[in-house]
């Protein structure tokens, strides 16, 4: 840059000179050419008049005339310096006129005379005497009395170049001066534009330098990113970023690996120890009396042993297989209407005394005010056939007038719900909450269980990858609100099983659904399950695309909700307009047949400028006044 600044002064430098001069150059010629007027006009006088004893004063002209011949005839002008020395154009000699062009303007050298100095020389005169000179030569005449020419020559003018050259020193002078400044001034804000430059790279590098040491939250200082360097701190950061994620998930991983192998190792060193010690119990007292009994007693203890061990080991297996994303089949049909009744009347069964009531579920967009007193709910135990009579009381949730997002659950028929997926996987979920339920909640506390078919603008690829927490839920009601507005997204199946038990506390509720994780620190297995259940149902519902997650009761307890996928809003309303025009003729036409999966379908979509409309109940469920119904057919739930 400062090799640029020295060749742009330079080049500037020239230029200017040679502008300056040219211009100065064309003025001292016509200042010849306005002279030589005024001596055409006194020609004759001198001509005739001896240039020594010329009455002109001092003056900075050169004037000679010549003859037709080009003799010189007069000098009637020649300047004269202050110190004496005497500067004249070198011209032609006398009678000659050499290379001269008449009326072209010539730079010629000077003749210095020093014959009439008188004292020291000044260097400052003798610099002025030698400067060239710019010399003009013109034809004269001068007419008779009958207008002939009576006498003709050629005479030169001409004006020193002193003041000109003076005029180019003291210019260049100042350009120098000025180029040099500009070049200083230029290194120094090189400099400057430099080392501000070169500030982020340091920068960059020192932290660089701690991220070697193993400070991974080091960040680079944030630079506007219109700059290369702004952008490449900008994209620099976006990458360490992903890298302490990565690493931090890759710590994190280790660590659940090094868990997860040290509880499962605990959990079999348990049922392996009391296997090895009913068998050496029974090798010692074999030869006892009575051992046949006691024999019984220790084959037993090692049949439980090895079951709890064979059920923990097929748990680990089939969460091995949902890692790899083998064991589920997702080409069936799910009848969630049916699942969901089913896991009723199971927990009924399990729990003959529980209030179980069904309904469906709502957006509440608004809370209302709590009453000044909570509404207690008696009802009547479920089954007639019980032999003792038994209340069971439900205290109603008192809602938060602050709340202005969420679920709320109204009671009515559970909706019919199709989609695809592995029906055994889901039911596995289901059943597993319900033993939840029973296990953790007293046998008399109310639970409620709904499903509804939900808008949200959320993709199923974008809810699966959402981890299952509290944030995790209120994005998706945020996005279920949005849905219902704007029409864009998906339709979801939506399941919540809510009960009013003693609840998970808030820094335990994150851990529901890790590998291992029991309420119940001391590990004892009164309550039965691995703690694999809520980790097997987990990877289920996201390998179905969907969400789980375990959030606090209104009015107390824990509400286990799953959101599975049904459709695209847009196939499914076009879905829903084909079944309709079936459903139509087929009513024409008195079939008594079931409602189809389309039907009901067709039945929950969204009406035009509304949201969706909840689904018909199965007509076939039977409720009695607490909500609840029973079967014939009950399945014990899995282990949590």
């Amino acid at each position: 840059m400062i090799v640029v600044l020295i060749i742009g002064t330079f080049g500037i430098t020239v230029a200017i000179r040679q502008m300056v001069g040219g211009y100065l150059l064309k003025k001292t010629d016509t200042q010849l050419n306005r002279q030589a007027s005024l001596v055409f006009n006194n020609i004759r006088q001198l001509s005739q008049d001896d240039g020594a004893k010329s009455a002109l004063g001092p003056t900075d002209y050169f004037l000679q005339i010549r003859d037709a011949k080009s003799n010189i005839m007069t000098t009637p002008l020649t300047p004269s310096l202050p110190s004496g020395v005497v500067s004249t154009p070198n011209l032609p000699a006398s009678g000659t006129m050499g290379n001269v062009q008449i009326s072209v303007p010539f730079t010629t050298t000077a003749n210095v005379s020093y014959s009439s100095v008188t004292g020291d020389i000044d260097a400052s005169a003798t610099n002025i005497a030698k400067a060239p000179w710019r010399v003009l030569a013109l034809k004269w005449e001068v007419q008779g009395a009958q207008g002939q020419a009576d006498t003709s020559g050629v005479l030169f003018i001409g004006l020193s170049l002193s003041d000109q050259i003076d005029t180019m020193q003291t210019l260049t002078r100042y350009c120098i001066i000025f180029g040099s400044s500009m070049v200083l001034m230029g290194a120094a804000l090189a400099l400057f534009i430099v080392n501000s430059t070169l500030t982020p790279l340091k920068r960059i590098e020192k932290t660089a330098a701690k991220i070697a040491q193993g400070d991974l939250s080091q960040r680079i200082p944030p630079v506007p990113e219109t700059t290369e360097v702004g952008s490449l701190s900008a994209s620099l950061n976006s990458m360490l970023a992903r890298i302490e994620q990565s690493f931090h998930e890759q710590t994190e991983t280790t660590d659940k690996m090094k868990r997860f192998v040290s509880d499962a190792s605990h959990e079999l060193r348990t049922p392996l120890a009391a296997i090895h010690g009913y068998a050496e119990l029974y090798k010692m007292q074999r030869d006892y009396p009575g051992a046949l009994e006691r024999a019984d007693k220790s084959i037993e203890h090692i049949e439980s042993s090895s079951t709890r061990m064979a059920v923990l080991v097929e748990d680990l297996l089939s969460l091995a297989r949902l890692d790899e994303g083998r064991g589920i089949e997702m080409n069936h049909e799910i009848d969630l209407t049916t699942l969901v009744n089913d896991a009723s009347e199971d927990l009924h069964a399990l729990d003959p005394g529980r209030r179980i009531q069904r309904g469906i579920i709502d957006l509440r967009k608004s809370a209302i005010a709590a009453p000044p007193a909570a509404q207690s709910i008696q009802a009547d135990e479920p089954s007639k056939k019980a032999s003792k009579s038994r209340k069971a009381s439900f205290v109603a949730p008192m809602l938060n007038p602050l709340q202005t997002l969420g679920f709320q659950f109204r009671e009515a028929g559970i909706p019919q719900v199709h989609l695809k997926g592995d029906p055994s996987r889901i039911r596995q979920v289901v059943t597993n909450i319900v033993g939840n339920i029973h296990r953790y909640t007293p046998g008399d506390s109310a639970v409620q269980i709904a499903m509804n078919v939900l808008p949200a603008s959320i993709n199923p690829s974008e809810l699966s990858s959402l981890p299952s927490n509290n944030a995790s839920f209120t994005k998706f009601i945020e996005a279920v609100e949005v849905g219902e507005t704007t029409h864009i997204g998906n339709y979801y199946a939506v399941m919540q099983f809510i009960d009013h038990g003693p609840g998970v506390p808030p820094e335990s509720r994150q851990q529901l659904f890790e590998r291992f994780y029991t309420a119940d620190p001391s590990r004892a297995r009164e309550k039965g399950g691995t703690g694999l259940g809520l980790a097997i149902a987990q990877s289920i519902v996201k390998a179905h695309k969907g969400l789980i997650c375990a959030t606090e009761s209104d009015g107390g307890g824990l509400t286990f909700t799953i959101v599975l996928p049904v459709a695209e809003i847009a196939s499914y309303q076009k879905k829903s307009e084909n079944t309709g025009n079936k459903g139509k003729r087929s009513e024409k036409k008195g079939s008594s047949e079931a409602t189809s999966m389309h039907d009901a379908l067709h039945a929950a979509s969204p009406q035009p400028g509304g949201t969706p409309q909840p689904l018909q109940p199965d007509q076939s469920q039977a409720s009695d006044e607490a909500g609840t119904s029973t079967g014939s057919n009950t399945r014990v739930p899995s282990r949590s």
